[in-house]
């Protein structure tokens, strides 16, 4: 699209149409932002292979371009590559509270904390980068503080959705800023960016609160322990955990290097509410009575060294799963998993465990919009020009019919 000699360009750096390291950049004459970097996980196909993140030969020939990473929210796979990223190019880094909290403890472990620029955003932000003005809307998602994000450019208005649904009676009440974007949409919309994990799913994305009635039920049933299993980052899905122990009046042990440390950085942001004393340590569990304690661990996904995984075979030191203790897994299988998962599963009813477990028993909803949440932000926005981003290729191409 060019315009005089100023030309605009929009591209991927982590692969369109790949679950996983998302980053895109937009480029406006001769300024670069980075949208995201994130990481992806192998599968058994890459043996000896770590970690996979972005190629950025681009940006490191271009560096001096490069203005700023900006951070739609704090998932591995929108956050995994940044410390791989910023050791080839320091520059600035924009974020929300609960976002930087995450990015922070990446950048410990690399040691590159001390000279890293961390910039807190909020909705409400507004940045200008060389001509481009950057500003920002609420979404709803399976994390808090998630932003889309409008550049507004000498050619047109582009927006990046970041991943969201549309939950009504969001867990923490940070509503979508629905008002905003029909604002931005009613402005004038030359490319929208939308995400389209979910893109093959008919309907809406069920709320987050189902899963905190359906959680309050099994702990107020659960005659022994109850152990918990799902995503670290999922603060909404772990406040309802907390809820439903106070209630139940059940002691809460984290098990699980990424529950410990995502929930600590939770506690002390403001964005997890946890009753003074709830919170035990492993070696404690043992002290109490079964039917006073419950466990919330790592492992939803079949990770082998996760807590999960580790108590299924009765190789976490110190905790036992016992028969009548109730498990259950509060996480959908990312696609790929599912036989890891199925491992698990079997094992812990072979320990005598009351499993609960698969679509249908309430205790998972998606953070990622079904079809009618997409078209509802195809609606919001009206674009011109539309990108289906996030997602295996089908999803991709389901988005673009539906567009």
């Amino acid at each position: 699209m060019n315009s005089k000699d100023e030309t605009l360009s929009i591209f991927a750096l982590g692969g369109l149409n790949e679950v996983g390291k998302n980053m895109y950049c937009i480029q406006y004459a001769n300024d670069i932002i980075v949208i995201d970097c994130g990481n992806k996980f192998p599968d058994e196909s890459l043996l000896g292979i770590d970690l996979i993140i972005p190629d950025v030969t681009f940006l490191e020939e271009n560096k001096e371009n490069v203005k700023a990473l900006i951070v739609t929210h704090g998932h591995e796979d929108h956050i995994g590559g940044i410390p791989y990223l910023l050791k080839k190019l320091n520059i600035p880094v924009f974020a929300t509270r609960f976002t930087l909290g995450l990015i922070e403890l990446k950048l410990e472990e690399h040691k590159l904390l001390r000279e890293t620029k961390l910039i807190e955003i909020d909705s409400d932000a507004k940045l200008t980068i060389g001509e481009i003005i950057v500003e920002f809307f609420k979404v709803n998602h399976s994390i808090p503080d998630c932003l889309g994000v409008l550049f507004r450019t000498p050619q047109g208005n582009i927006v990046h959705t970041g991943d969201f649904k549309f939950d009504l009676t969001p867990v923490n009440e940070q509503y979508s800023d629905i008002h905003k974007m029909a604002r931005i949409g009613a402005e004038g919309v030359l490319l929208l960016l939308s995400e389209s994990t979910n893109a093959e799913r008919p309907g809406g994305t069920p709320s987050e609160k189902m899963v905190g009635e359906q959680v309050m039920e099994a702990f107020i049933k659960a005659d022994q322990k109850v152990i918990l299993s799902t995503f670290a980052s999922n603060i909404n899905r772990v406040q309802q955990v907390v809820d439903a122990a106070r209630r139940t009046n059940r002691k809460l042990a984290l098990l699980g290097r990424s529950m410990i440390n995502v929930v600590e950085v939770a506690i002390e942001r403001g964005y997890l509410h946890v009753p003074e004393g709830m919170i035990i340590e492993a070696h404690e569990i043992n002290e109490l009575p079964p039917e006073q304690v419950a466990i919330l661990c790592t492992g939803s996904q079949g990770e082998p060294l996760a807590a999960l995984s580790r108590l299924s075979t009765g190789n976490f030191r110190g905790v036992e799963v016992l028969a009548g203790d109730t498990v259950i897994l509060a996480a959908g299988p990312i696609p790929g998993n599912e036989k890891a998962v199925s491992k698990i599963v079997d094992r812990l009813f072979a320990l005598g465990a009351h499993v609960i477990y698969g679509s249908g028993k309430g205790m998972h909803v998606s953070g990622h919009g079904y079809q009618e949440d997409l078209k509802l932000m195809l609606t919001l926005m009206k674009p011109k020009y539309f990108i289906p981003i996030h997602g295996e290729y089908r999803m991709l191409h389901q988005h673009r019919l539906l567009a």
